[in-house]
């Protein structure tokens, strides 16, 4: 047997009880299916697919789906005798029209162009994300340490706190921590440095390198760029001009010239941090591998077809080198560090000097030799943290 609802504003008492079933149809004026109150009183669900067409149908977002979720709505309100046919009607028809929308909009492009300015707003345009290699930028405090939440890009020529050299993409998963993503982008972003400043000397002094980088909270948003840096240290200091000297703005006997310099000097700022006197081994396999890269790059220099003006500063500059190449292979061969320490000496003469600024300028590239490096640094450059712009 089964328990009449209770009495309620559709169930007057001693009104008729109701058949079984929620499909039972007779001559009683409150047909089961469309009772607000099921069994025992309990009110009878509202179908949770007619809610989800309605939003959509409201969103406007994916038409489509609003539409399909409508109509298997009515399906399921008809079969189970829930409620929310109303709200799966409006979504359908919500859905209908911004189906239509969407498709007038494909056909006049508008939907292409708001697709885009989506993509642009996931990308960050406007941001630190939107900078790429060769961009210079302002911050809005000027420093280039902190939390940066957006940048000005503006033109290298005039002065700028900061310019892009190198991007590079972590791979994904979850945030490995602002220790392991600063110590990653000190060692990309430095090996990258040369690649963009083939002229060393042509970087000023207070010039170094800095670093954006995700935050915890920008990686969730799918942030995985680093971005390299350069700046000024100085209180203050800003840039001016660009300082990008690579295969893009150099000739090719200004390319061919800093690849070779720049290869020796790489073998000669490999020199082990121990004194000869406590290895003298390591000092000599050392002194071996600049003699290798001086030939190698001998023979570059040699290979190449100079411009007039360049041939004989470039040919007194390779003669010095050989002469540098027949001290390095002697002081790896030393057997005691005095002697190692005399051709040590004398294979570094040419380094930096005269011949190498005449070989420059006939070459148009900066002739303001560098002061001697003096490793003052505590590991690493500085890094920002990058933070959507709110």
């Amino acid at each position: 047997m089964s328990i009449p609802p209770p009495p309620g504003p559709h169930h007057p008492q001693g009104s008729p009880e109701q058949p079984q079933g929620p499909y039972a149809q007779g001559p009683y004026p409150y047909p089961y299916a469309h009772d607000p109150y099921g069994p025992y009183g309990r009110p009878v669900p509202v179908n949770g697919v007619a809610i989800g067409a309605l939003v959509l149908g409201i969103l406007c977002f994916v038409p489509a789906v609003g539409l399909v979720l409508g109509l298997i709505a009515l399906a399921q309100i008809r079969k189970r005798g829930e409620r929310g046919k109303g709200m799966a009607i409006a979504g359908c028809v919500l859905s209908s029209v911004g189906l239509a929308l969407w498709v007038l909009g494909l056909s006049t492009g508008s939907a292409a162009d708001f697709w885009d300015g989506f993509k642009g707003a996931a990308r960050g345009d406007g941001t630190a994300y939107a900078l790429a290699k060769g961009d210079c930028f302002d911050t809005p405090t000027g420093d280039l340490e902190g939390d940066a939440y957006d940048v000005d890009e503006v033109s290298c020529a005039d002065g700028h706190d900061g310019e892009v050299f190198g991007v590079v993409t972590l791979p994904g998963g979850s945030f490995p921590g602002d220790d392991e993503i600063d110590l990653a982008a000190s060692q990309k972003c430095y090996a990258l440095q040369d690649g963009y400043t083939m002229d060393t000397w042509a970087v000023p002094d207070d010039v170094d390198v800095y670093y954006l980088v995700p935050s915890r909270e920008s990686w969730r948003l799918g942030d995985r760029e680093i971005t390299c840096l350069l700046g000024s240290t100085a209180e203050d200091g800003e840039l001016t001009g660009s300082l990008r000297t690579d295969p893009t703005t150099l000739d090719a006997d200004q390319a061919a010239f800093l690849a070779a310099t720049n290869a020796v000097d790489a073998a000669l700022y490999k020199e082990p941090e121990e004194h000869p006197d406590d290895d003298l081994a390591a000092s000599q396999d050392w002194a071996k591998d600049v003699h290798t890269a001086l030939g190698e790059q001998i023979e570059a220099l040699r290979g190449h077809s100079w411009r007039a003006g360049a041939k004989k500063p470039v040919a007194d500059l390779i003669e010095e080198m050989e002469d540098a190449r027949r001290q390095w292979s002697q002081a790896a061969a030393a057997r005691d560090v005095d002697t190692y320490f005399t051709h040590y000496e004398s294979g570094y003469e040419y380094v930096d000097g005269p011949t190498t600024v005449t070989a420059r300028k006939a070459l148009g590239l900066d002739t303001t030799v560098p002061k001697p490096y003096e490793d003052d640094s505590d590991g690493g450059g500085s890094g920002i943290a990058g933070v959507l712009d709110a």
